[in-house]
């Protein structure tokens, strides 16, 4: 699998230092199983700000930090592999990465024509804005902008905008100023993962309709 798009230096930066959020933190880690460049990127960035570190003058430790430290320690750090890890999600009856084992998948539920979500749910993190999307082949996905971040993951089939073309493996970032209709390929239908740090901005009467049920 040849991967042609990456998380930013900026996202694996907030992710090293614990600023990025749960719902794209999922989706990041989604893409560093099956990214080896981007595993090594991460850890150039964690080692970048132990040495930032080292170099701030000390400062009071507040309450209860060297039983944090060590509750942190005991977290396992995810083994790099060549293949991504995956799980099956009888309610979808598809696989799904590794990463996902502890989130709480529901069923797909229909959004309009050959176009169906899942809402995922992050355990401790109950505002995350996460979910799975699924189009037929040769759908073009409801135009829509964003009032923030939007993290997509291709886990199968392919998609492609006026930005490029993704595929399995592939994540990409749209900030508030893209505003786009996805294509998906006409090889088969797509599966991706998507967590939004703001919202969603569907247009046209399909958005309306579409924007209660989502909720996004």
């Amino acid at each position: 699998m040849t991967i042609h798009h990456h998380p930013s230096d900026v996202t694996l930066l907030r992710l090293a230092t614990g600023m990025l959020g749960a719902g794209p933190t999922l989706v990041v880690s989604v893409h560093l199983e099956g990214c080896g460049l981007c595993r090594e990127r991460l850890a150039r960035f964690e080692a970048l700000g132990g040495a930032i570190l080292e170099e701030q003058p000390p400062a009071p430790l507040v309450a209860d930090f060297f039983g944090r430290t060590l509750a942190r320690l005991e977290v396992p750090y995810p083994t790099p592999v060549a293949k991504p890890m995956t799980w099956k999600q009888p309610a979808l009856s598809i696989e799904l990465p590794h990463a996902m084992r502890h989130c709480d998948v529901g069923p797909w539920r229909w959004l309009g024509p050959g176009f169906k979500w899942s809402k995922v749910k992050i355990a401790g993190s109950p505002d995350a804005k996460v979910m799975l999307l699924k189009g037929r082949a040769g759908l073009h996905l409801p135009g829509h902008g964003h009032t923030g971040m939007e993290f997509m993951q291709i886990l199968s089939g392919s998609l492609s905008d006026a930005r490029g073309q993704y595929f399995p493996g592939d994540l990409d970032e749209a900030d508030d100023e893209v505003d786009h209709s996805p294509l998906v390929g006409q090889e088969s239908d797509c599966i991706c993962l998507a967590a939004l740090e703001g919202d969603t901005r569907l247009h046209g009467v399909l958005g309306r309709l579409l924007r209660p049920i989502v909720g996004f």
